[in-house]
């Protein structure tokens, strides 16, 4: 089971359907925030079973839903003579009985609608609409032709072709016989032809498992080989794939992809930011001979649909996707991998909050399927689940072919800072020019977007904020704007302070990446650079051209923030240069420690990957901290123990239980009468203990105050019930929503 679920845990053991009569009365859920299943009446029989789409009437309007299960409600329900009719039965891929007991699962862990959940499901509703046929051709056996028929050149080239058959496309007809449209309509309208309407091919292409990958080492081979027999098994199994920075665990869980596709099986892999995975799709279609289908919030609307309604038809054999892929209706899933399982941006903190690899776990336990794990910096939880013997591991300790890991060392700020008005400290700057007179490449990672985090006036102190939030404007001089970070609010730099009205009396403080590369192009004027940044980059697309214009050696030096950090492989970077490691350990964030240190282990991995011996110059303040010493001497287990056990002395997870309650709304009166009615109905339960009400760190946020609670208990606390009875138990007032984090990761 995943990482810190609560001990009563709502799977169910059979399928819905097993314990239910069907009757005339059916429950239906629909996308929407209910409470659960609404009662109507239809036609008993296999149309309506569990996992039937249907359209039903819903007040004024009609609204399409999945049949959750038949007979009446636990409590009666209303009066079957009251009941609305179903008004269609969708010809669609029904939801199998494992998505719907996902979807309730994870509605009840999370303490969301199961309606809410549901929609993540059933996300592109058009896709619910059966495709239309595709218009083919086949001769008509028995016709004779009429005397006024002539037989032309290019007729008969039609007619010999299709009366081997099968049918085919116009499409298909004009290229293998170079006849115009018109020649194969007017034979159709003759009685020449039959027209046939085919169902539309699959928009991909199916991966060959038996195509030769690359050789793998010893290491490779052997993990290769338990996770090919863990998918052989058709058993629930977790199994953490731990390797350092190149050691090529891709190749590893792609040997159990292939052994899925041996067995006709579907199989998922989430990756972190899979709209900027050029690379990884580069590997897969090495390996498998074809893309797989992707899953993410840069599809169009069209392949969005297509998508769906291939994978709910069987014919996605391989999706990788963004955490919401894990909610699309496999039918015949045999494998998940969630690469990078240490990646925060699996944690959706919007609508329901869910941990997409908590999640993983649970849809590989209830469809009884393998779930691999794979990461360099595998988080606390998970090494925790190895150590308990819940999960398996795998270790990958070195990396493949002539690489060595990095040697990594510590410029002290306090005695080696750059220059006033630099970032960039003596020894980084005569590491990048040696690196340059190599002709070899340099990566400099800040984690900060923009010119400068702040913006304030020299004359009154005042500083830039976003009017909706609680935050900061950046500048990001390169477009001329300073610009919120979470809410997207926007404008140019006033050119007087609205405090005091001094004119051109703004200062930018501290830096961002652009303007390390700024200082950049001051030091080395002739070195190719480019600003790797979520904002600086258009799409997949963009980010695949500077991945490309890297591996090709037409840049020198990368300024880029995290999302350089996952997982790319750039043979010619020797260099890797932190500007300010500490930036991560400051907030109060429990984890602040553990995510620095694979932060930086990760974007330390850069470096040497290829023949070429890597170094890595760490800038810090704080030389002696923990995580400083860790990544300087490369014990990651002296680290991980002094963690834990600080974690556990707190009783802080993965010892302990956490969740957050967050109430927001846009009148900050109403917001704070909501708060303080929940803090005086709190619960008084032994192990528990209830944080708050308090200000949020960002107490505006999007135009919205908000107030948080922090529930803590310990392990052998299920929170779940706790949770429900005490929020039952307070009317929000109007506007103000009331939102559920368990096992939070953001404490903003």
């Amino acid at each position: 089971m995943p990482n810190g679920l609560a001990s009563s845990d709502p799977i169910r053991g059979a399928d819905i359907a097993s314990n239910t009569r069907e009757t005339g009365r059916i429950r239906v859920l629909l996308p929407l925030a209910l409470p659960g299943p609404l009662d109507y009446r239809g036609a008993a029989g296999p149309a309506l079973r569990p996992g039937a789409f249907v359209r039903v009437p819903l007040g004024s309007k009609e609204r399409i839903g999945v049949v959750w299960e038949t007979g009446p409600a636990p409590d009666g329900g209303p009066d079957e003579a009251r009941l609305k009719d179903v008004t269609e039965v969708i010809d669609a891929p029904p939801l199998d009985a494992v998505m719907r007991r996902f979807i309730d699962w994870v509605a009840a862990y999370t303490l969301s609608p199961p309606g809410a959940v549901l929609k993540m499901a059933m996300s592109v509703p058009k896709a619910l609409a059966a495709e239309t046929p595709v218009t083919a051709y086949l001769d008509h056996a028995g016709w004779k032709a009429p005397a006024e028929f002539r037989l032309t050149p290019q007729r008969k080239k039609v007619l010999d072709l299709l009366a081997a058959g099968p049918p085919r496309t116009l499409g298909d007809i004009r290229v293998e016989t170079g006849a115009g449209a018109g020649v194969v309509k007017g034979l159709a309208e003759a009685g020449a032809l039959e027209v046939h309407g085919l169902a539309p091919p699959s928009p991909f292409a199916r991966p060959d498992p038996d195509c030769s990958g690359p050789a793998l080492t010893p290491d490779q081979a052997r993990a290769a080989g338990a996770l090919r027999d863990a998918v052989r098994a058709g058993a629930y199994s977790v199994t953490l794939l731990d390797g350092v920075t190149g050691s090529g665990k891709t190749e590893v869980y792609f040997e159990a992809i292939a052994e899925a596709l041996r067995a006709g099986r579907q199989a998922l892999v989430l990756l972190p930011e899979i709209a900027l995975s050029a690379q990884w799709l580069e590997r897969f279609e090495d390996r498998f001979g074809c893309a797989p289908a992707l899953w993410h919030s840069e599809l169009g609307p069209g392949l969005r649909r297509r998508t769906w309604r291939a994978v709910a038809e069987g014919r996605a054999p391989v999706v990788v996707g963004a955490r919401s892929a894990l909610f699309l209706p496999h039918p015949a899933l045999g494998l998940i991998v969630i690469d990078e399982e240490h990646d925060g941006s699996f944690k959706q903190e919007d609508g329901v909050f869910y941990s997409a690899r908590d999640m993983g776990v649970v849809r590989g336990h209830l469809g009884e399927l393998p779930v691999v794990l794979a990461s360099a910096t595998p988080s606390l939880e998970t090494v925790e689940n190895v150590a308990r013997g819940r999960y398996q591991s795998l270790h990958l300790p070195e990396r493949i072919g002539s690489a060595t890991l990095p040697e990594v060392d510590l410029i002290d700020l306090r005695s080696d800072g750059p220059s006033p008005g630099r970032w960039i400290a003596p020894p980084l700057v005569d590491a990048l020019e040696a690196t340059f007179a190599a002709g070899a490449q340099a990566l400099l990672f800040l984690n900060r977007r923009g010119y400068a985090p702040l913006t304030l006036c020299r004359a009154c102190g005042h500083r830039l904020e976003c009017p909706n939030c609680s935050a900061w404007l950046v500048e990001h001089r390169a477009s001329g704007r300073l610009a919120c970070h979470h809410c997207g609010h926007a404008q140019r730099l006033p050119a007087a302070c609205p405090e005091c009205g001094a004119e051109a009396s703004f200062a930018a403080c501290g830096p961002g990446v652009e303007r390390i590369a700024e200082e950049v192009a001051a030091l080395f004027p002739d070195a190719r650079q480019c600003v790797m940044a979520s904002d600086t980059l258009a799409g997949p697309k963009s980010f695949g051209d500077v991945v490309a214009a890297v591996t090709q050696g037409s840049v020198d030096v990368l300024v880029g923030t995290q999302i350089i950090a996952k997982g790319h492989h750039f043979p010619r970077l020797t260099l890797v240069g932190v500007v300010d490691a500490d930036l991560g350990l400051t907030g109060g964030d429990l984890r602040a420690s553990e995510r620095t240190h694979q932060l930086l282990t990760q974007v330390s991995g850069r470096a040497g990957r290829g023949d070429q011996p890597g170094r890595v110059l760490i800038q810090t303040h704080m030389p002696e901290h923990p995580v400083m010493a860790a990544l300087a001497t490369g014990d990651r287990e002296a680290f991980l123990a002094a963690e834990r056990a600080e974690r556990q002395a707190a009783g802080m997870p993965p010892f302990g239980r956490l969740a957050a309650i967050i109430v927001s709304g846009p009148r900050e009166s109403e917001v704070d009468a909501t708060a303080q009615a929940l803090g005086r109905v709190r619960p008084r339960v032994p192990g528990v203990d209830v944080l708050g009400p308090a200000p949020a760190a960002l107490s505006l946020l999007r135009g919205r105050h908000r107030r948080r609670f922090l529930v803590k208990a310990g392990r052998e606390v299920a929170l779940q019930p706790i949770l429900r009875d005490w929020l039952a138990g307070v009317k929000p007032g109007k506007a103000v929503r009331i939102q559920v984090d368990v096992d939070p990761l953001s404490f903003l």
